[in-house]
């Protein structure tokens, strides 16, 4: 007798599922915010001009490099992105949610997808996505600026003070670092490859390491799209101020 030995016909193709509920309406915030923060971030990138206000600096242009273009022809933002955006692409999490919003790969779980043959990420261009633990590296160095811009933000000339941006950029920054050390590289490296931490070298170290990373790990997924929110609502308050087309209210 064939079949599945469930009762029920198995289904196959593109779409094709036996769940009963709405699967592809989780699909939509992805599209709409991941693919709006990529649509704001590229046009931000190609504009090429940077915006501050007083201590304020957008955190797209920093650290602002060459402002005046005198070495750099093109925007700084296509640099600087160039490493947080390369780290949020390769993310683990962020591979799972663009693979089904936007290639539809699976569209969901026991969700039919496009036929083709599974390769995983071992071919090209997909297996670049395991050089996520070196822009890892390279993020750190970014978040290290964005907490100067932040500390620099309560400096203004008539002395120490802080405004709803400054609040707006510390809150980004705390958002960026829950979202970058909750990284999967960052556990592994701090507990990967171990059977007995009591038997490594600085085995106790690595173990605490690794239970805080965990921690911070089990909610990757919220700091992903926090922090995802909040470095572009950052951006767009710091210009929107310069432009004059809002004003910040001085908090102390």
């Amino acid at each position: 007798m064939g079949g599945t030995g469930t009762g029920i016909a198995p289904v196959s193709g593109f779409g094709a599922t036996l769940r009963r509920d709405a699967w592809w309406v989780e699909l939509l915030p992805v599209v709409i915010v991941l693919g709006g923060f990529g649509i704001y971030a590229t046009l931000r990138a190609f504009e090429g001009k940077f915006y501050e206000w007083g201590s304020y600096l957008t955190p797209f242009y920093s650290p602002l490099i060459d402002p005046q273009h005198h070495w750099w022809p093109w925007s700084p933002a296509i640099l600087i992105l160039g490493g947080p955006l390369g780290f949020r692409t390769t993310c683990y999490y962020y591979r799972k949610a663009y693979y089904r919003a936007f290639f539809l790969d699976p569209p969901g779980c026991a969700v039919g997808e496009p036929g083709r043959k599974y390769r995983g990420e071992s071919a090209f261009p997909f297996i670049l996505q395991n050089v996520h633990r070196y822009f890892f590296y390279i993020a750190v160095v970014f978040l290290a600026f964005l907490w100067h811009d932040a500390v620099r933000a309560f400096f203004w000339d008539d002395g120490f003070h802080a405004g709803l941006g400054t609040v707006i950029m510390l809150a980004n920054v705390v958002l960026l670092s829950l979202y970058t050390f909750s990284c999967h590289s960052l556990r592994h490296l701090a507990g990967g490859r171990l059977d007995c931490f009591s038997c490594a070298t600085f085995g106790k170290p690595r173990y605490n390491a690794w239970r805080w990373v965990t921690r911070l790990n089990e909610r990757h997924m919220l700091w992903a799209w926090t922090s995802l929110v909040s470095v572009g609502f950052t951006d767009f308050y710091i210009r929107m101020v310069s432009s004059g087309a809002l004003h910040d209210v001085r908090l102390f």
